[in-house]
């Protein structure tokens, strides 16, 4: 079951990115309290990477316990590792590098510098996911604890943009990986927008996260973002088809609501 989703709109990108950075320290915070740790899945692009930014500058930022954050990615550029075009380089420049993370909790995509092909990074992605799910199936002690482990760790926060063309993630209108039903990752080749070359989390797996972010502005996105709250079919409008188990929250600037349905705009920006 998965919730409607929730529209909150901000006056400009600058107080949107804000405002989704306060919003992910105080979630972290909350998850950490129950679980102990927490897991978020990080987005590249404009506002994805602002947003991290923005958390580093946070005076709040500290409430976290980064040490015990688990940070995956939702897409990767399959480039070298050192390249500028890797989200994973500008998520360490932007935040990573500015907080007492632990190492081993922070889950790159592989580079083309460690395997031959995207297909060959997206199995090893999906291995280690797996291998993420295992233990920590092995380590929860709860009553409904699921009686096997999946293919998925729990991700409690996942960030995605919306492209103008409406992808997400790597996912692309009518390519071959939006229509994928069963891996969780998969390497993508001629994607439209460069570098051509990726892997990425599928919609079926991006669609397990208990709360997924939508991070969208700019007038050039309104189209997407019309498209995709209308209801769109996803394999035309990949933007539609994500979807968290708990909450589904589009949060976006005016320049990229013009085109949204009245009826899901909620008038309490700031709120939970």
């Amino acid at each position: 079951m998965h919730a409607e989703p929730r529209v909150s709109i901000h006056p400009d990108s600058k107080v949107l990115m804000a405002a989704i950075a306060a919003r992910l320290i105080t979630k972290l915070v909350d998850v950490q309290d129950k679980h102990g740790e927490a897991t978020v899945v990080l987005t590249g692009g404009t506002v994805g990477i602002g947003t991290l930014k923005a958390v580093a500058d946070s005076a709040a930022a500290p409430a976290v316990d980064w040490s015990r954050v688990n940070f995956w990615w939702g897409d990767e550029r399959f480039v070298a590792a050192d390249s500028d075009d890797r989200n994973t380089r500008q998520a360490y420049q932007a935040l990573l590098s500015h907080l007492p993370v632990d190492p081993a909790r922070v889950h790159q995509p592989g580079s083309s510098d460690d395997f031959a092909t995207a297909d060959d990074a997206a199995v090893d992605y999906a291995a280690r996911l797996k291998a993420a799910a295992e233990s920590e199936h092995a380590a929860d002690m709860s009553d409904d604890r699921p009686e096997e482990a999946g293919n998925l760790p729990r991700f409690d926060v996942l960030l995605l943009g919306v492209g103008p063309d409406a992808h997400v993630a790597s996912l692309f209108p009518e390519q071959a990986a939006i229509r994928e039903k069963s891996r969780t990752v998969v390497g993508v080749e001629n994607s439209p927008k460069p570098p051509p070359s990726r892997i990425s989390l599928t919609l079926p797996a991006i669609n397990t996260a208990q709360e997924i972010w939508m991070v969208v502005a700019g007038e050039d996105k309104a189209g997407a973002v019309g498209l995709a709250l209308a209801g769109a079919n996803p394999v035309q409008v990949p933007a539609a088809g994500p979807a968290g188990r708990s909450r589904t929250l589009w949060l976006i600037d005016e320049n990229a609501a013009s085109r949204v349905p009245q009826q899901l705009v909620r008038k309490d920006p700031a709120g939970a």
